[in-house]
């Protein structure tokens, strides 16, 4: 594969010296593009868009072609790997993702099987591999998951668990952990080979989306969520082709554990917009790099409020080494494009001037 022509925020992700702040964002390929949504419409349907590795190469590469972004994620789903255990994944016209066969009868629980990557998800390692090709070097490409609490959360409940207050999956916790346990353990090991499997097929960084954890308490988060994770890192392949993978970890609503998650192994820790980022370098910033966390509502506002905001987090890490720009949680699909590009040129111009001790 051709090599790397810009690794800054690979070198980020190591907290190595890098000449500014590289940027990306989570679900940066998404309904706030027009050229997205003429895709998705050719595609007939977001899963059969999933499914197909040169449509999801198509939409992976247009918010590169419109922002001058540091790294492309895989466009896919979290929801791909309880689907291919069988569950059934559809999406409900305005009510976001749904299982046929959700998670509710013991019998069910203890015939779960991790899927083979290479079997039922052979769509998403080809993507992978067509999207490395496509980008020829350009920047570097992110593969991803969910965590296996997250991924719980849906197997569960059925669909989205803040519809129900999580109330199902949090009294399986309670009342029959051991259950939940085992559904932890199989998805967490169906994790840990999908994401080996994205980086053989040619990802250079990973990053792993708690996006539920944040609901739970501390004891529990630390049982169910937290020790799954650590679980998923440990397993993952650091190296490939010579060059290190770097990790990422994000819990939503996980800035109170923010020094238990950063314990964990992985390389760097995504911050929501809830916690300084100051703060949580000074925290951390010796064991990981941190990545993060504008309030994705901030680029609804006019451009000189984008542009200000994105300098007050830029300035709050401060010039030190370990930091990646992103949003606090994924961009709203009415976000306004223009907006995008204030934000990119202006944490890459505002880090320069940091990096070089000017104001």
């Amino acid at each position: 594969m051709s090599r790397l022509k810009n690794d800054t925020f690979l070198r980020a992700l190591l907290r190595q010296p890098t000449e500014y702040t590289p940027v990306w964002l989570m679900r940066q390929a998404g309904r706030y593009l027009p050229e997205y949504c003429e895709t998705r419409k050719r595609a007939g349907s977001f899963l059969q868009l999933c499914k197909s590795p040169t449509m999801a190469c198509e939409v992976t590469l247009q918010p590169l072609e419109r922002y001058d972004l540091d790294a492309a994620i895989l466009f896919s789903d979290i929801l791909t790997v309880p689907d291919a255990m069988g569950l059934g994944l559809y999406f409900a016209e305005g009510e976001g993702p749904r299982f046929e066969r959700p998670l509710r009868e013991e019998a069910d629980i203890l015939k779960l099987a991790a899927p083979d990557p290479h079997g039922e998800l052979r769509y998403v390692v080809d993507a992978v591999a067509e999207i490395r090709r496509a980008l020829d070097g350009r920047v570097p490409l992110i593969g991803f998951s969910g965590s296996p609490w997250t991924l719980a959360c849906y197997m569960v409940e059925g669909g989205s668990g803040a519809e129900t207050d999580y109330r199902r999956v949090k009294t399986m916790a309670y009342a029959r952990p051991d259950l939940l346990h085992r559904i932890l353990s199989v998805t967490a090991d169906a994790v840990v080979a999908y994401l080996n499997a994205q980086i053989e097929a040619g990802a250079q960084a990973v990053m792993v989306f708690d996006s539920w954890g944040g609901v739970l308490s501390e004891a529990a988060y630390r049982e169910f969520s937290l020790a799954y994770l650590e679980r998923v890192v440990q397993g993952l392949i650091r190296e490939r082709d010579g060059e290190r993978v770097p990790s990422i970890v994000f819990t939503k609503g996980g800035g109170v554990w923010l020094e238990q998650i950063a314990g964990i192994g992985s390389d760097a820790v995504g911050l929501d917009w809830t916690l300084d980022i100051g703060r949580a370098r000074e925290l951390v910033g010796h064991k990981v790099a941190l990545q993060g966390n504008l309030d994705p509502t901030i680029l609804f506002a006019p451009p000189e409020v984008v542009a200000a905001e994105a300098r007050r987090v830029v300035d709050a890490f401060g010039p030190h080494p370990g930091h990646v720009f992103n949003l606090g949680h994924g961009i709203s699909q009415f976000t306004p494009p223009e907006n995008v590009s204030v934000l990119v040129d202006t944490v890459h111009a505002r880090s320069r001037e940091l990096r070089a001790g000017t104001r």
